[in-house]
């Protein structure tokens, strides 16, 4: 398997970066953070930081083997992802 992750351009990182900005919709998600932190206390925001960060890392080098396990290619992957976000901005 041989892996094309250094061939990455300024502009493909920037589009991830403003896609996955519109996706995780911080300023929708202030309202949540408030109530888990009335209902549970202190988030230690650094451990979840970690956590996030080793999963992306992960998947960036095991995403695409994890999906041929399953029998997806990453174009499917991508439209049932874009279904998923669809419905759930029509909600």
């Amino acid at each position: 398997m041989k892996y094309d992750f250094m061939k990455f351009d300024f502009n493909q990182i920037l589009t991830t970066t403003m896609v996955i900005f519109a996706i995780i919709d911080i300023l929708g998600s202030i309202p949540v953070v408030i109530e888990l932190r009335r209902k549970a206390g202190h988030i230690e925001s650094e451990k979840a930081s970690i956590v996030a960060t080793a999963l992306m890392i992960l998947f960036l080098f095991l995403g695409e083997s994890l999906l041929k396990v399953i029998g997806l290619d990453v174009e499917s992957f991508a439209i049932a992802g874009s279904f998923v976000i669809f419905f759930i901005a029509m909600c």
